[in-house]
């Protein structure tokens, strides 16, 4: 059994929704608000699974991300979203689990309520596409994204092993004065103060192993 809460600004429409819903054996309405304002003080309460958030009001940008941010235990799908690309990448940074546009049938809501319930997120082939592109762009413009060189790289994970810039020049096969040189514009890239700090950013962000 699902538990689902609704959130929606005009009453004549959640109460629709709920006639609709509640006449399911796999789907129990525990909670109905006009606004996530209103939702979220009741939500420890109602315990819902799934909280379904008619984002067509203006002000319901916010009161979605306020929502998915006290989500840890259900989760949200956004009722209304336009079938477009752009507006589908706006409501998944909300943080959104799952979407019905406003062309969907209550049939295909109800198909996005049962897979989100199961951790799935259904979306078209182009929603799919449009969300991968997004990701991509993100990752190319996060701050910690900095180049190294392989040079330099070999050099971090000799000291995540904890070699001495001694041993490092060893190792490679390189001068003491050349490490120190490569340490020195490592720290400088990255931005850090330590020989360890710099170690543990770019395990973090490029995966040393």
């Amino acid at each position: 059994m699902i538990r689902l809460a609704i959130v929606a600004e005009v009453r004549l429409y959640r109460d629709g929704l709920r006639q609709i819903l509640c006449r399911r054996d796999d789907i129990e309405i525990v909670l109905t608000a006009a606004d996530g304002q209103a939702a979220l003080p009741r939500l420890a309460d109602a315990k819902p699974d799934v909280v379904l958030f008619d984002v067509r009001p203006a002000e319901a940008h916010q009161g979605l991300r306020e929502l998915a941010a006290a989500g840890s235990s259900f989760r949200v799908v956004a009722l209304g979203v336009a079938d477009d690309d752009a507006d589908i990448v706006i409501w998944a940074e909300a943080g959104v689990d799952g979407y019905v546009t406003s062309d969907n049938s209550v049939q295909e809501a109800i198909n996005v309520i049962l897979s989100v319930a199961r951790d799935e997120m259904p979306c078209s082939p182009r929603a799919a596409a449009a969300l991968l592109r997004h990701i991509a762009v993100l990752a190319n413009e996060r701050p910690d994204a900095v180049e190294l060189t392989t040079r330099e790289l070999q050099i971090v994970r000799l000291i995540e092993r904890g070699l001495s810039n001694k041993e490092i020049g060893r190792q490679l096969c390189i001068e003491l004065a050349t490490v120190k040189n490569h340490v020195h514009n490592i720290l400088a890239k990255l931005e850090v103060g330590s020989r360890r700090e710099a170690a543990a950013h770019v395990r973090r962000s490029v995966g040393v192993a």
